[in-house]
Order: structure tokens, then C-alpha cells, then sequence
């Protein structure tokens, strides 16, 4: 038997249908709201809004649960590789032998960009950011590859989900050898997803590159940790833009331009920099510790917490591990990375943090992953989004295919001034912003 909400709004009712999902969730679906009763709901943020149905990632913060197609993000990481994940995001399924097989080829040999596109780094100022790179660049393989804009044919949106899968490590990699000036290494078809990744970002053609498998092996881990997060603000964006019908290579660069942000991609980055300026003040970690307790501070410890997470992130205790082997491994002597490991004791061991649950999370470690990798700071955006960018193709595709897709389109409640009269320019009294005057030159921007 279905289930209904009340709502009751004045003296009329309306029966509000409640949907169920498969792990339980209950929603209150508004979607003939406003036709029936001509109201809408405000929701700041979209907190408590489900702005679609999705069978490719359950999240439970409460429990620390993350799932992808019902699959254990703790089975994925710890058995599955970053492209059998891919696949499983994007299909539905876990790939067969011949079909990891044919995916995995298909994706390595669309990984060499178009010589023309190369053209496009020659124009971006030496220190320009890379994720202003890979947004651009990937926004621009749609000049390239017009043959696959259709989005309802499902071969057009393979061959262009191979493109992108394909292409996306080396559009990164080129971005960062731009940006500190070295010439572009080829991708090499030889070498795995991950150890392509690494060599194509480290390897110069003056001598030979030792390229770790364990350390491959690491940052296949974090791609997978990174695949998918449910309706995220970047995901949202690429489900967005998806749905005006804009092409995959559009709204997968308007997903990075997204997660681009501080408030999401960026936080890993936030760490680091967090981790910089203890360093640069002493070390004193126990001193910003105790500013972190301080509600009159305005200091906050980056990497600690989550908005959805309530407990402990499931991500975080994999890529802890694997954090731990890596710096073991190497044996990284880096004052950054001995700070981390004391804030990672103190809130792991302090009341303080225990109790209102501020475990540290994947933004945390991957941070400082990465730095042990030997990546720059300014690339871990452009490496969460080469992770991210399986979910985003999922979610753009299960947009895209839904019998009852239609633009997306938020509304309002508006609260400006009520109708009024226009004023002539010559009756205007009353300088309300300042303006440039009449023998004050503006500024020349250039």
C-alpha cells in the first residue's frame, strides 16, 4: 500500500506521495506541487532536497556507509582496480575478463590528445593554475570530436566516455608540465592506468624514471575513494548542465570548474596549507589544537569532520593504511607530514574531538598522500577530479537516459522591491553607490 504525506496549506489539502528507496529512504515527492496548489519549497543549499532517483552510490553518514551499485567501498579499493570501478559506475556491473579486457584497451589507446590541442597550453601563462587547465582543455575537446555529440546514442556517449577517460590523465599530466615549464611526456600504453598517470607527471627525456609499483598502486586506491559521492555540488553541476542537453566534454568541465572550489575539491589543498602555517609558526601543534577548541577562534583544523559523514568516513580508514605504508615505505623525513601525524594523535585521542566526532577524513590523508607522492599542491583538485570523473559520467548518463529527464530547473522565492515606476535619469535624486564622477577616470583594466 502506497504511502502519503499531508500537507495542509490554509484550508485545502494535498496528498504528497512518499517514495521509498531500497535501502530505505523515504522522500516526500513535491514534483506536482506547484501545479496543484502553486506553491514551492525553499531550501537553501538543497540540504533536504533529493533532486533525483539514482542506483549508483548509497551514502549513509549516520552509519559511515558508502556503497557503490551495492558494492562495499572497502571491497572496491581493497580488490577492484580504478577502471573496473569505472565500469562498474558507468554500466552497472563489475566487468567480466573480455570486458575489462576491451575496456581497459579502449580507454589506454584513447589516452593521446590531438597534436592541434597541444596548442592550447602554448596560450595559458606559465603559472596558470591546472585545474584552469583541465577545465578549459576538456571543455575543448568538443572542438575536436564532434562525431559523438548525440547523448541519447549509446555508441556516440561510449566512444566519448572512453575519450574522456582516456584523455583526462593527460590533458592533467600536461597541465602540470606546463606549468613548471618541462616538455609533455606521451602517455605509454604499456603501463597501467595510475603508472601511466605518474609517469606522464614525473618522467623527464634526460634520464629514466623509477616508477614504484606500491606508489601506483596508492593512487589507483585514492581514484577509487574519489569515484563517486552522490549528489555533490559537482555532481549536481555536471547533472545540471547535462541536462540542458550541453555535451559530456561541457558538463564534465563545469563539473570541475565546480569542484574546483575550497568548500569541496579544494579541501585537500586546505590542508596542506593549513599544515604550512603551523609550520611556519613553530610546529606548535598542541597551540592550534587548543585554538581549534576555542569557539572565539576563528582558526579551524582542515581535513577534520564532514558534512555528511556523522562518524568516521569509510575512505579515511582505507587511505590511512595505505598513507601509512607509502610514508613507511619511503621514508619521507617532511615537517608537514610529522605536524599531520600529530594533529591525526591528537584528534583521534582528544575528548574534545571524540565527542563531537571530528575523526580526520579522505581530504585529510589524501593530502598528505599526495604530498608524499611527490605531487604539487596546486594538482590535487586536478587529481581528485581525474578520480571523480567516472561518477560524474554515471550521473551525467543516468540523467541522460531517464524516461523522465527534463531540464533542471530550480525556483525561487523571490524577495526584491514590488513593482514600481520607471524615473527618468534627470529625476534621479540621491547617490546610492558610488560612482565614478565626472573628472575621475576609471581605472584601465587590463
Amino acid at each position: 500500500m502506497s504511502q502519503t504525506a499531508t500537507l495542509k496549506v490554509d484550508d485545502t489539502t494535498y496528498e504528497l506521495p512518499i517514495v521509498v528507496g531500497s535501502e530505505g529512504e523515504r522522500a516526500i515527492d513535491i514534483r506536482d506541487l506547484r501545479a496543484q496548489s502553486g506553491l514551492v519549497t525553499l531550501d537553501n543549499g538543497y540540504g533536504s532536497t533529493g533532486a533525483c532517483e539514482s542506483d549508483i552510490t548509497f551514502l549513509d553518514g549516520e552509519k559511515g556507509i558508502l556503497r557503490h551499485r551495492g558494492y562495499a567501498i572497502e571491497d572496491l579499493a581493497e580488490h577492484a582496480t580504478f577502471l573496473e570501478v569505472a565500469y562498474l559506475m558507468i554500466y552497472g556491473e563489475l566487468p567480466t575478463e573480455d570486458e575489462s579486457a576491451s575496456f581497459v584497451s579502449d580507454v589506454t589507446r584513447h589516452s593521446l590528445i590531438h597534436e592541434n590541442l597541444r596548442l592550447m597550453f602554448q596560450g595559458f601563462p606559465l603559472q596558470a593554475h591546472p585545474m584552469a587547465i583541465l577545465s578549459s582543455t576538456l571543455c575543448g575537446l568538443s572542438v575536436f570530436y564532434e562525431d559523438s555529440f548525440a547523448p541519447a546514442d549509446p555508441e556516440h556517449a561510449d566512444l566519448t566516455i572512453r575519450r574522456l577517460l582516456g584523455k583526462i590523465s593527460t590533458i592533467a599530466a600536461f597541465s602540470y608540465k606546463k606549468s613548471i615549464g618541462q616538455p609533455f611526456t606521451y602517455p605509454d600504453n604499456s603501463l597501467r592506468y595510475a603508472a601511466n598517470l605518474l609517469n606522464m607527471l614525473f618522467s623527464v627525456p634526460c634520464e629514466p624514471y623509477d616508477l614504484d609499483p606500491d606508489q601506483a598502486a596508492a593512487l589507483d586506491q585514492l581514484l577509487i575513494l574519489h569515484a563517486d559521492h552522490e549528489q555533490n555540488c559537482s555532481t549536481s553541476t555536471v547533472r545540471l548542465v547535462g541536462s540542458s542537453r550541453a555535451n559530456l566534454y561541457a558538463s564534465v568541465s563545469a563539473g570541475c570548474c565546480a569542484l574546483w572550489g575550497p568548500l569541496h575539491g579544494g579541501a585537500n589543498q586546505a590542508v596542506i596549507e593549513m599544515l604550512q602555517k603551523i609550520h611556519d609558526d613553530g610546529g606548535n601543534t598542541e597551540k592550534y589544537v587548543e585554538m581549534a577548541k576555542d569557539r572565539n577562534s576563528d582558526f579551524r583544523l582542515m581535513g577534520f569532520g564532514h558534512r555528511v559523514y556523522k562518524n568516521f568516513d569509510p575512505r579515511a580508514r582505507i587511505i590511512k593504511r595505505s598513507c601509512d605504508r607509502v610514508l613507511e615505505k619511503l621514508g619521507v623525513i617532511d615537517p608537514l607530514l610529522e605536524i599531520a601525524m600529530q594533529l591525526e594523535t591528537a584528534a583521534l585521542e582528544d575528548d574534545f574531538f571524540i565527542e563531537r566526532k571530528l575523526y580526520p577524513n579522505v581530504d585529510f590523508y589524501s593530502g598528505i598522500l599526495y604530498r608524499a607522492l611527490g605531487i604539487p599542491t596546486n594538482m590535487f583538485t586536478v587529481m581528485f577530479a581525474i578520480g571523480r570523473l567516472p561518477g560524474w559520467i554515471a550521473q551525467w548518463k543516468e540523467m541522460i537516459t531517464a524516461p523522465d529527464a527534463r531540464i533542471g530547473r530550480p525556483r525561487q522565492i523571490y524577495t526584491g522591491p514590488t513593482a514600481r515606476r520607471f524615473i527618468p535619469i534627470h529625476k534621479r535624486k540621491g547617490a546610492r553607490h558610488r560612482t565614478v564622477g565626472r573628472h575621475e577616470k576609471a581605472p584601465i583594466r587590463g
